[in-house]
């Protein structure tokens, strides 16, 4: 079966995007990015995770035309292969619609550096994009522009998108994002939350380079 590391990775995260609680029913999408064969795995449109076969994983190349694979892709294959096509530093991507993150894209908001862990997903905030609707390339473009120098972002009424250089890691910054998103959110609910200046974020985010294992190979 092509790519079928990267198809079982996907199945197994994909039941991990329900039990982290990153999202609900078949919301949100996975994708890895082969390299050397040129081709991207993506998760099926509208299969439920606990029922995806690695077979059911659809094979693209970075034009969006299916190479293997007998089932639709997902809705949102251009927000993945867009990154695949313009940052060397992405194979991985991961999308859901977990509660915090999209209450704040919802908003509109930005999520500042209110917590030090804001450096695992690459800059001083985790930016909003601009609104655009689901399944455009507008939304890719859009998420393009508010992931510049980040590894997450914000959907405006959406959800949100995370990147890396291996799934577990992109799916790492998902739940941390998400976790950082419900402290903003629950200390908003009580006062201002105390944000951390520039110069301590710039230590994090040196910090954060080494920090962790290695991504795989």
């Amino acid at each position: 079966m092509l790519m079928e590391k990267e198809r079982e990775l996907i199945v197994e995260y994909g039941k991990k995007l329900i039990t982290s609680g990153l999202t609900k029913g078949t919301g949100g999408n996975i994708s890895i990015y082969n390299r050397d064969l040129g081709y991207m795995a993506i998760s099926p449109s509208g299969i439920d995770y606990f029922e995806t076969l690695p077979k059911d994983v659809v094979i693209t190349d970075l034009d969006g035309n299916t190479v293997d694979g007998s089932r639709k892709p997902s809705s949102e294959k251009d927000m993945h292969r867009i990154y695949y096509q313009k940052r060397e530093d992405v194979n991985a991507v991961v999308h859901t619609h977990s509660m915090y993150s999209t209450v704040l894209a919802t908003l509109g908001w930005n999520l500042p550096a209110a917590n030090y862990y804001i450096a695992v997903a690459g800059g001083k905030d985790v930016r909003c994009a601009k609104y655009a609707s689901f399944g455009t390339w507008e939304l890719a473009e859009s998420s393009f522009v508010a992931m510049q120098e980040r590894k997450a972002c914000f959907l405006a009424n959406h959800g949100i998108l995370t990147c890396a250089a291996d799934l577990p890691n992109a799916f790492v910054i998902a739940e941390e994002t998400e976790r950082m998103a419900e402290i903003y959110y629950r200390a908003k609910v009580v006062g201002e939350p105390i944000i951390l200046n520039d110069i301590e974020v710039d230590l994090m985010l040196e910090k954060f380079k080494s920090y962790g294992q290695a991504p795989s190979k």
